[in-house]
């Protein structure tokens, strides 16, 4: 059967997009939050906008009650660069080496699954040390937020398992999830994660390479724990 011009374009975009989360970008030490300088999704992301012709963009920045409290139009490249200029004078901190890291991932709806709280771990992986323990408090509701993406990491000995499988896994051979995936595999790799939440299963947190605890309480006697000491700061 012949496709439709719409099934056409949804199947080009669904290869670009897929194609922009390979393996290969995800690797780069230079794809994480914050950077766009040499990232190569940001620069595959303009190559892609520019072909399809993109020429003007309006861009807002929301405020903890999610009230938009600035706006940058214009220019594709220039106003993004604007808006994140600004938004990096509000919300950007030093680094500070430590131990013992506690994130969130800024409450519902952002914490509903392990999926969504993947992306406040990649925060507290930029500031905790190799080895050391992250705690992610977060809701976690709806459970994992895909069962591929609960398979990749539960059907694996070890997240460095599944680190070392898709990190072969060429761009054209992308699928669904495997970004999330390895970004989680990435960070089990060199930190201890603990999840605190009381609302899913403990054994699904378990079977992706996780400690789960039921209140921070918990969670902070077993990371000092897991520390041996009381952590320091260099």
């Amino acid at each position: 059967m012949a496709l439709t011009r719409a099934s056409r374009c949804d199947s080009r975009t669904l290869i670009t997009i897929l194609a922009n989360h390979c393996a290969e970008f995800i690797n780069s030490p230079n794809t994480r939050p914050g950077i766009l300088q040499d990232n190569p999704i940001h620069k595959d992301m303009l190559y892609a906008a520019r072909t399809a012709g993109l020429r003007f963009i309006v861009n807002v920045i929301l405020n903890g009650e999610r009230e938009i409290i600035a706006s940058f139009s214009g220019g594709l490249e220039e106003a993004h660069a604007e808006g994140c200029k600004f938004l990096t004078s509000l919300a950007s901190v030093d680094k500070v080496p430590c131990d013992i890291t506690v994130v969130t991932n800024g409450g519902y709806l952002l914490d509903q699954n392990i999926y969504q709280a993947v992306k406040g771990l990649t925060s507290a992986e930029a500031t905790n040390k190799t080895g050391g323990v992250i705690i992610m408090i977060a809701g976690l509701a709806d459970g994992t937020g895909g069962k591929g993406f609960y398979d990749n990491l539960a059907q694996c000995k070890t997240a460095q398992e599944f680190l070392d499988r898709v990190s072969h896994v060429d761009r054209s051979h992308t699928v669904p999830d495997q970004w999330e995936s390895q970004v989680l595999a990435r960070i089990l790799s060199s930190h201890h994660v603990i999840m605190v939440s009381d609302l899913i299963k403990p054994e699904i947190v378990t079977a992706m390479h996780m400690e789960h605890a039921n209140s921070f309480d918990e969670a902070l006697r077993r990371a000092h724990e897991l520390q041996a000491e009381t952590p320091r700061l260099p």
